[in-house]
């Protein structure tokens, strides 16, 4: 996997910032209120979360001060918007980071920063803040049955960051033996083979010719598992996952693919 660069990552987070925007117009005063798919958050409570990060971020540079010391501050202010304040708000702000980013250079991008997994570039936190945003429309979508796009740059570049942790999912979450390898065959809308095999350590590989277990899924399914969205006995039962090889060790693995919340 190339690392995106500059243009292409402010492309994928005008795409999030337009897409997540297009959800949070739609919702109904009933909907703010409802659970969303991260425990004990509201619909609302994930625009103030992604609104907040944004707004911490908005004016930061790699080298200054950590941003999200402010959220104890931006967060409960957000928190005392009505709705429609809060989605002026968002729009506001997400509009406004995209003219920062736009601004900046490619060696801006590619400088020493901060990020949510570690130490990193001011480029890679960008990546991460595309799938964080990605992934929390679908914690608002998919609960209130919101139809939209889970395709798209934007939709492979979220999968990328879980494609990247394929070998601690592998080897930590799942725990495959010495030797065992599985290979993960998403059908769409974001089409993918991942592979992985245990050899010394778990990590991916290009090639698997003889996996001891394949998943099959869609990838929606997959991102929601992955991220600790759903009980993964509902796509068992209701056939959103097949499981091929090993069952039993096929089923454990569809068990434990969750590595992030």
């Amino acid at each position: 996997m190339t690392a995106p660069s500059r243009l292409q990552l402010i492309d994928n987070l005008r795409s999030v910032f337009q897409s997540f925007g297009v959800v949070v117009d739609g919702l109904s005063e009933g909907q703010w209120r409802a659970q969303s798919l991260c425990p004990a958050w509201t619909m609302q409570d994930v625009v103030v979360h992604i609104t907040a990060i944004e707004l911490a971020l908005l004016g930061w540079r790699p080298g200054d001060d950590n941003p999200f010391v402010r959220m104890a501050t931006i967060q409960p202010e957000l928190q005392m918007l009505s709705p429609l304040e809060l989605t002026r708000r968002y729009h506001e702000v997400t509009t406004a980071r995209i003219g920062e980013m736009t601004s900046m250079t490619d060696e801006e991008f590619a400088q020493p920063s901060l990020t949510p997994v570690g130490p990193g570039t001011y480029g890679r936190f960008m990546a991460i803040r595309c799938f964080d945003v990605w992934v929390h429309e679908r914690d608002v979508r998919v609960p209130l049955y919101l139809d939209g796009d889970d395709s798209g740059s934007a939709a492979e570049l979220a999968l990328d960051e879980v494609h990247a942790s394929l070998g601690y999912i592998v080897g930590k979450k799942i725990g495959l033996a010495h030797g065992q390898g599985i290979a993960i065959e998403l059908t769409g809308p974001v089409s993918r083979r991942l592979l992985a095999k245990v050899d010394g350590r778990a990590a991916r590989v290009d090639e698997l010719p003889s996996p001891d277990i394949t998943l099959t899924m869609d990838s929606l399914t997959f991102m929601l598992l992955a991220c600790g969205r759903i009980d993964p006995e509902v796509p068992l039962a209701d056939g959103r996952v097949a499981v091929s090889g090993d069952i039993a060790l096929g089923t454990h693995a569809a068990r434990n693919l969750s590595f992030t919340m």
